[in-house]
């Protein structure tokens, strides 16, 4: 287990600059939005600069799920089956040692709404934990305590740059958790007082250490039926 005090991008130049230049690139759009309308295609679907509101109009009825990023909407694809194992494993492990208490495990089809400064996300972590709820008839939820997100070839730079980043910065966060999902290796993003502590968990006899959960989550659950 590697332990450091540190941000989403540490030893990974690349991902770093490569998130700079995309924040750049959403920061020059934003400024133009009021002169012109961005469109995205995707998969034959053609999304128009949205509102909040609109967007949670849409995506209730909708038979895709979309994450939104400050008025810019992305179509998300499913996962293999064994990045579903993983996350439905993580799933059933928490579920069994929060039963009875205040907090609550949601599964891929929870958004997450993330507030910044200059703009709203949403996002649709693999796995959350929820211990002050939003209202029963919203569509989201704003103060998870854990996020989990089972990496994947076509998402790994984006769940270790930009919606890590993102995620840290939900005032209710206590844990990021990134899974691995073909061999047992997690990261591990702890709240502490200075700011969020990176730690490498690696094997299936290693146990994840959720203490302000008064969770032991036991590596060989989180992979339990894959084939290491």
């Amino acid at each position: 287990m590697r332990r450091s005090l540190s941000g989403c991008f540490e030893e990974n130049w690349e991902e770093f600059e490569d998130f700079v230049k995309s924040t750049r690139r959403f920061r020059f759009l934003m400024n133009h939005v009021l002169e012109r309308r961005l469109t995205i295609m995707s998969t034959a679907e053609q999304f128009d600069f949205i509102s909040v509101e609109e967007y949670l109009r849409l995506e209730e009825g909708s038979d895709t799920r979309h994450e939104y990023i400050g008025g810019v909407v992305y179509a998300m694809s499913g996962g293999r089956n064994v990045h579903n194992l993983v996350a439905t494993n993580l799933s059933a492990s928490l579920w069994n040692k929060l039963r009875g208490g205040p907090c609550r495990v949601y599964n891929s089809d929870t958004k997450i709404r993330i507030r910044q400064p200059v703009h709203t996300r949403f996002y649709y972590p693999d796995v959350s934990v929820i211990c002050r709820p939003n209202p029963p008839r919203d569509h989201f939820q704003d103060q998870p305590s854990l996020v989990v997100e089972v990496l994947s070839t076509s998402t790994r730079r984006t769940d270790s740059g930009e919606k890590c980043e993102a995620y840290l910065s939900i005032p209710s966060l206590d844990f990021y958790l990134m899974v691995e999902p073909e061999e047992p290796v997690a990261i591990l993003y702890r709240r502490k007082e200075n700011g969020f502590e990176r730690e490498v968990v690696r094997g299936v006899g290693s146990v994840l250490s959720l203490a302000a959960l008064d969770v032991e989550l036991p590596m060989s659950e989180v992979y339990e039926g894959v084939d290491l």
